[in-house]
């Protein structure tokens, strides 16, 4: 198992189209993906899941995969949330 902390920095946090982006990203690693906000986990693979966890700009989540390639999965959503969804 491996995991990283990260904040949401980008305007609308993981909602909408930016949670539609990380999870086309977490579905290409075989390994299980969950997302932890406020001591709740949610399935990083399923949009309901991660719409549901209602995560907005500022709050701070723990990604974490268990598996094969975990940790590339990690860092690869971790670069994402940090580098690439601030454009949303």
């Amino acid at each position: 198992m491996y995991e990283q902390k990260v904040r949401l920095s980008n305007e609308i946090g993981l909602h909408a189209r930016p949670a539609s982006i990380f999870i086309r990203q977490a579905v290409k690693f075989p390994c299980d993906i969950t997302v932890e906000k406020a001591g709740r986990s949610y399935n990083a693979k399923s949009i309901m899941s991660v719409l549901s966890m209602s995560a907005s700009k500022g709050d701070e989540i723990v990604v974490r995969a268990d598996g094969q390639e975990e940790i590339e999965a990690v860092e690869s959503l971790i670069d994402l949330i940090e580098n690439k969804l601030n454009d949303y």
